[in-house]
């Protein structure tokens, strides 16, 4: 066996007794050990493999395989440009607290720094995003303690040096028997914080939260203030309309906040947590940097309540958020034609029990906040979006990871905006033998990026030069870049178009494109929020 297949193949083995199951390859020459090698245990059933044509596709393919499993996957690419591709998807599972291993093909040691074809520095390339084990021997206990130690729940860096000859000179191999999987033990002990009732209280949850958030609220008698991807938008205590509540009366009442997950939606509630007359309570968060960017009086891994509270606080703002769900829900059917805000409730309405929603970046997911259905507690719905640095990348690529990487989910559904579409549009040109998941991917075009149009930038007296910077409309035929993917694709103009299409999915990754204003967006936005004013 020659060094670079003895190496990749040490890789692989490392990889599956870290308990990596899924692995997507970025094809090229100098990562075909690595290929050979995955493709040999994939064969043989020791993981599943994906192939990608484009590195930025395959990172966040993996990333949402990752996100739905709670498992490290690998993504692997050859040398030089094709590294950075990745940063992208390294950077948001850094962030968002995603095990994802990226193994990277690198020429040998003695090539760096020599203008060498294809050669770069890789080592650390990826920054403090992920930390890097550069490998040049087949060393299977210094793999297995790098990958347990780093990657569980942050993404890792392993940059292979690989030499000639690149390809096996073997029959092949069948992965033999790969290294128990060990679950670290405990770090430290679990804090446990215990509030007392009194003061005016809210539950803030941010994205991926959980259900110690509503557990807590219900426990309390306190308001849920929950991000559609929290993974606690279920039951009674939460407030649908809770970011145009923060702006009235009872906003300026609350008095504490309590914050699990990742908020990072709605500027009510930013403005909520750094207000100097509010006393902030935080679950110890995970990712990146676990701090919170505004003062936190205490914290700790769990928050509970003592006893519960006065029952009149919550439901003050329950009778607030019925008033004004019913005047947005009048608002926006009196509004002439469809709004990208009925769309995400009609898709919202559509995740049915056990379904899978992901959402995109922008305005399609602070449209799902303010129309999310009321779903029951147990439903197992899940709602995830990649909202550790909120960007637009990867999200086709993210939503058919999660659709591969959650086949148990009784139908699966994507929300995003044009922009997010076209930036990701290679995440659709799959092969023939790559497997495709059954995904409704709902697009909300307004030709641009209307989310501008609701900032400062979108004022009026920046109006001659806002399209050229901002709006970007761009005039793409999306049935037609559809079809050249071969994907099916429907567009509507309609509620009850959208709501049929939704209803009577085709099978297989298809498109629904529902055609949206942009031009009267910030208007609209500006007459929700004036539902809370005096």
């Amino acid at each position: 066996m020659n060094p670079s297949t003895e190496l990749a193949r040490s890789v692989v083995t490392a990889l599956r007794g870290a308990g990596v199951r899924e692995v997507v390859v970025a094809p090229g020459s100098r990562n075909a050990p690595l290929s050979f090698a995955l493709y040999d245990v994939a064969q043989a059933g020791g993981l599943r493999l994906h192939t990608r044509m484009d590195e930025r596709t395959a990172g966040f393919l993996a990333l949402g395989l990752a996100k739905v499993s709670n498992r490290a996957v690998a993504v692997t690419c050859t040398s030089g440009t094709a590294v950075a591709h990745l940063l992208p998807a390294v950077m948001e599972a850094a962030h968002a607290g995603v095990p994802l291993v990226v193994v990277t093909a690198d020429r040998p040691a003695r090539l760096r720094g020599t203008g060498a074809n294809q050669t770069a520095d890789q080592v650390g390339i990826f920054s403090t995003f992920a930390p890097t084990l550069d490998v040049a021997e087949a060393d299977l206990d210094r793999l297995l303690a790098f990958v347990r130690e780093h990657g569980w729940d942050r993404p890792v860096h392993l940059n292979v040096q690989l030499d000639d000859p690149l390809l096996p000179d073997d029959d092949g191999w069948d992965g033999g028997e790969a290294p128990a999987w060990a679950v670290p033990a405990g770090g430290t002990p679990m804090t446990r914080l215990v509030l007392d009732p009194g003061p005016r209280t809210v539950v803030v949850a941010g994205d991926d939260a959980g259900p110690p958030a509503r557990v807590l609220a219900e426990n309390a008698g306190w308001p849920l203030l929950a991000e559609p991807t929290s993974g606690c938008r279920t039951g009674d205590s939460v407030v649908r309309t809770y970011r145009l509540l923060l702006s009235g009366a009872l906003g300026a009442q609350v008095e504490r906040a309590v914050v699990l997950g990742h908020p990072t939606l709605s500027r009510p509630v930013a403005r909520l947590l750094a207000r100097a007359d509010v006393e902030v309570v935080s679950a110890r968060a995970r990712g990146r940097w676990p701090d919170r960017p505004y003062a936190v009086a205490h914290e700790a891994d769990q928050v509970d309540v003592a006893s519960p509270d006065d029952p009149a606080w919550a439901e003050a703002w329950r009778a607030a958020d019925r008033v004004v769900s019913r005047d947005l829900d009048r608002l926006l059917a009196a509004e002439p034609g469809l709004t990208p805000h009925e769309v995400a409730g009609a898709v919202s309405r559509a995740v049915p029990r056990g379904g899978l929603l992901v959402v995109g970046a922008s305005n399609p997911v602070r449209d799902l906040d303010l129309m999310v259905a009321r779903y029951e507690v147990g439903g197992r719905r899940k709602v995830i979006a990649n909202r550790g640095l909120a960007g637009i990348d990867g999200t086709v690529s993210s939503a058919i990871g999660a659709a591969l990487g959650r086949p148990q989910s009784s139908r699966a559904l994507a929300l995003m905006g044009d922009v997010t579409f076209l930036h990701d549009t290679t995440g659709l040109f799959l092969g023939p033998r790559e497997e495709r998941p059954d995904l409704t991917i709902v697009v909300v075009n307004d030709d641009g990026g209307s989310i501008f149009a609701t900032l400062e930038q979108g004022a009026p007296e920046h109006a001659d030069r806002f399209d050229t910077l901002f709006g970007t409309p761009h005039g793409a035929d999306l049935a037609s870049l559809c079809a050249a993917a071969r994907v099916p694709h429907l567009r509507v103009g309609s509620l009850p178009e959208l709501e049929q299409a939704l209803a009577m999915p085709n099978g297989g990754i298809e498109v629904v494109e529902a055609r949206v204003r942009r031009d009267n967006r910030r208007e609209l936005d500006e007459k929700i929020r004036a539902l809370t004013l005096p």
